[in-house]
This record gives structure tokens, C-alpha cells and sequence, in this order.
């Protein structure tokens, strides 16, 4: 078998294909296993001139034009092959190629660093817990509610549902490419109500942490949940862009309710979702994350939370409603360290039954009606819902000062949030994270 092609492409650049990709590769050859032998030379070449892959390319940093126009020219030239984007912020293209031309494009152009499969990425609800009861925000303070500020829901989408009514001030769509925003999975609107819903509908009983933030939907995840590696990258970067664009009214938080299983590199800065994350933190965005919902077992923190920098948030089972004292990590929580044995995540916050935005209609409405909490909204759980529980304080934060720097506000969180034995993170802390900063601003 190793005088095949496909072998010999994944052996001879190992260590510019990712796992996953040269996982891929090697699948391909499935249907050799059962087709006779004599019918193998056909179909391998078969698959080495026409089987399509998915493909992230990355360059390296001094990468020259000419380079990226003898890519171009290699792809175009078959009918399989194309340049789909080019992500500028972090030296990447997302491409179709297929095996022959892949190893083409290895062997001419040397500043190719990395060559990664387009994997999908998925939403993180956890639909399967369920109790009676919910999480009401009305503990949170009344004197700040994230006024002035912009919070990007990259995620399935987000729905003009009443209790955003007003404050969607944009809406991009890298699945359909509507111009209106809309969600017909359900996910993205929960999160932005959790983040910034008014609580019009229940008399404030169901109002988000920031309720009168501004929201503006990037989805990225299509009807079902599903993205990829690419939309995400467009996503993330089309935020950066966003801001470039418009200086006097920017994007001031990412909340990204999204993961996928993170793949070991040398280091996590080789993961490109982290790439571009890190981008738009280094852009001045406070970027906030989950960590997945693969607990209880260690090492299951999800990619992007796999990130040093970012905000990455575990989920807490409430007390607010159980009566109890202290509070505990969420059993489905992604628990750390990553994969590189570094810390994760860096929060916890509400994760469990939190009632927030429905759309009737959509994926998730549908799939799940005895979630259905009235006409306007609904139940779910997940570390899903603490990340834009976490960006929604950033928002009440960036309210006092929003020249604050993503590691200011980051540093105010983790400072100022309370620990008990039953979990060893920190849990978010709005009234102590508020008091620090305006002690720090004295």
C-alpha cells in the first residue's frame, strides 16, 4: 500500500498536513477494501485526479504575491479546484483541491506553512438537562445596562424578536447570504437574549445581563448547527473588518457559543481558529468563548477556549434557583487543563436552564417543545449560555469605560469573581468585578 499516492503525499509532508487532513487522506482509500485488486489502479487514480478536499491553506508571514498567483493559476486550471476565501489578518486561504494538485501545491511553493482540513464546528447547547425551574437575572444591577455597547452573536444567527427590538444594528450571513437577519436554528437568539434581552415579553423577568446592548448577528452556523473552520474564520474576521470600517461605533465584544475537538499542534498559536481569535483580541475586541460541554472528564476544553488569551467560560449549575449557598460546576462543563496543560477555563457562569429568546420555527423550536417556556421564550442549557452571560458583563464593564482593553476587562473578571469548594474556577462576580473597576478608575 505505501507506493500509493495518497501514501506517499502524507508521508512526504507530514509535517505540513494537519492530523485530521492526512486522517482524510488516508480514508479515501476506503473502497479499495472492498473492490478487487485488479480494479485498484483505477480507482486510486481516480481519487488522486478528482476527490475533493476541503482545505485551510496557511502561508508563511513574508509570503510573496507571485506565490499566491501561481496558487491560483495550479487551482483554477481544474474544474474540481478553487480559491474560495482569503483571510488576510492571518495569512490563510480556504480552498478545494484535490489530492494531485494538493501535492503540486506542496512541492512548488515552499512558503506554505500548514495545510489544515475544513473540519466542521458546531453549536454547544446541552438540550438534555432539565428541571422546572430557571434562571432570572433580576439580581443583576438596574444602574448598568450595557448602553452604547455592541455585542457580536457569531453564531446561527439572531431573530427579530421583540426583546431586541431596536438593537440589532447589523447582520451578516456567511451560509445563505441574506441581508436580513433571521436564525432558523434558534441558538444564536438565545444567546442574544441572554446577553442583551430586554425581558420585554415576561415584565423583565427573563431580561439579559446587558439589556440595553446592541447586537449584531454573524452567522456562521447553519440551520442544523453546523459551520465549519472556514465560516468561523470569516466570521471572526469579518468582525475585525467591521471595526476598521467603523471606529466611532465598533464591535466591543465576540461571543462565540461554539467549539470544536481540539486538535494537538507544537502549540496551541498553530490552531487557526485560535489564530483568529487572538486576531481580533489583539484588535482590541474582548473575545469570550465556551469551553465545551465534554465534562466531566479533564482535557476536554474545547478549540477556540483553547486559547491563552480569549475569555473562555465553563457553565455553572446555578444556585440562584436550588437554594444552595454555593455554587457548582455544571457536570457536562468542559473541565481543564487543555490539551497543552494550560489552565482553562478562566470563568464560570450560569449554564443551566436559562430561559431565554425562542423562535418559533425554528430548528431548535421545533426539536424541542416541551423546552418552550410561553409564547416568546425558551429553556436550554450549556456552556452555550454562559458565554454570553460572561459577554454581556463585559458589556455592563465596557459601559463605564469602553476604552478598556480586552486584558483589563479580563483581569476585572477573574479578580473579581468568587470561588467555593465545589468549584475550584472562579464564578462570575458582576457586583465585585463593577466595584474593582471603579476603585481602579479612582
Amino acid at each position: 500500500m505505501f507506493h500509493y499516492p495518497l501514501v506517499k503525499l502524507v508521508r512526504c509532508y507530514s509535517n505540513k498536513l494537519d492530523k485530521p487532513l492526512r486522517d482524510k487522506i488516508i480514508k479515501l482509500y476506503k473502497p479499495l477494501r472492498f473492490t478487487p485488486r485488479f480494479a485498484h489502479s483505477s480507482i486510486d487514480q481516480k481519487i488522486w485526479h478528482h476527490q475533493k478536499l476541503s482545505v485551510i491553506i496557511e502561508f508563511e508571514k513574508s509570503i510573496l504575491t507571485s506565490q499566491t498567483i501561481v496558487m491560483d493559476h495550479l487551482l483554477s486550471a481544474h474544474s474540481k479546484c478553487s480559491v474560495r476565501n482569503r483571510f488576510s489578518s492571518i495569512f490563510c486561504y480556504s480552498a478545494d483541491v484535490t489530492p494531485d494538485r494538493l501535492h503540486e501545491l506542496l512541492s512548488v511553493l515552499p512558503s506554505i506553512k500548514k495545510v489544515y482540513l475544513n473540519r466542521k464546528i458546531v453549536a454547544l447547547p446541552k438540550s438534555n438537562v432539565y428541571t422546572k425551574s430557571s434562571v432570572s437575572f433580576k439580581h443583576l444591577p438596574q444602574h448598568v445596562t450595557g448602553k452604547g455597547v455592541t455585542i457580536a452573536i457569531v453564531d446561527t444567527g439572531v431573530s427579530k424578536h421583540d426583546d431586541l427590538k431596536g438593537r440589532i444594528s447589523g447582520f451578516v450571513d456567511f451560509i445563505s447570504h441574506r441581508t436580513q437577519a433571521y436564525d432558523d436554528n434558534g441558538h444564536g437568539t438565545h444567546c442574544a437574549g441572554i446577553a442583551a434581552g430586554n425581558g420585554r415579553h415576561s415584565n423583565g423577568e427573563y431580561r439579559g445581563v446587558a439589556p440595553e446592548a446592541n447586537i449584531i448577528g454573524v452567522k456562521v452556523l447553519d440551520h442544523k448547527g453546523t459551520g465549519t473552520i472556514e465560516t468561523i474564520i470569516q466570521g471572526i474576521e469579518w468582525c475585525i473588518t467591521y471595526n476598521q470600517n467603523n471606529p466611532n461605533q465598533p464591535i466591543h465584544v465576540i461571543s462565540i457559543s461554539l467549539g470544536i475537538h481540539a486538535t494537538k499542534y507544537q502549540s496551541e498559536l498553530d490552531d487557526p481558529i485560535v489564530k483568529i481569535v487572538e486576531e481580533a483580541w489583539r484588535a482590541g475586541i474582548t473575545v469570550v468563548t465556551a469551553a465545551g460541554n465534554s465534562g466531566p472528564d479533564p482535557f476536554t476544553i474545547s478549540s477556540p477556549g483553547i486559547s491563552e488569551q480569549i475569555i473562555t467560560v465553563g457553565a455553572l449549575d446555578s444556585p440562584f434557583y436550588r437554594g444552595h449557598e454555593e455554587m457548582n460546576t455544571a457536570s457536562f462543563s468542559s473541565r481543564g487543563p487543555t490539551i497543552y496543560g494550560k489552565p482553562k477555563p478562566d470563568l464560570l457562569a450560569p449554564g443551566v436552564d436559562l430561559v431565554s429568546l425562542r423562535v418559533p420555527g425554528s430548528s431548535i423550536d421545533r426539536s424541542q417543545k416541551n423546552h418552550r417556556v410561553g409564547k416568546h421564550y425558551t429553556r436550554m442549557s450549556g456552556t452555550s449560555m454562559s458565554t454570553p452571560y460572561c459577554a454581556g458583563v463585559c458589556a455592563l464593564l465596557l459601559q463605564s469605560n469602553k476604552l478598556l482593553a480586552p486584558d483589563t476587562i479580563k483581569n476585572l473578571l477573574i479578580e473579581g469573581a468568587t470561588t467555593s469548594h465545589l468549584a475550584s474556577i472562579g464564578q462570575i462576580n458582576i457586583e465585585n468585578s463593577l466595584h474593582l473597576l471603579k476603585r481602579k478608575e479612582v
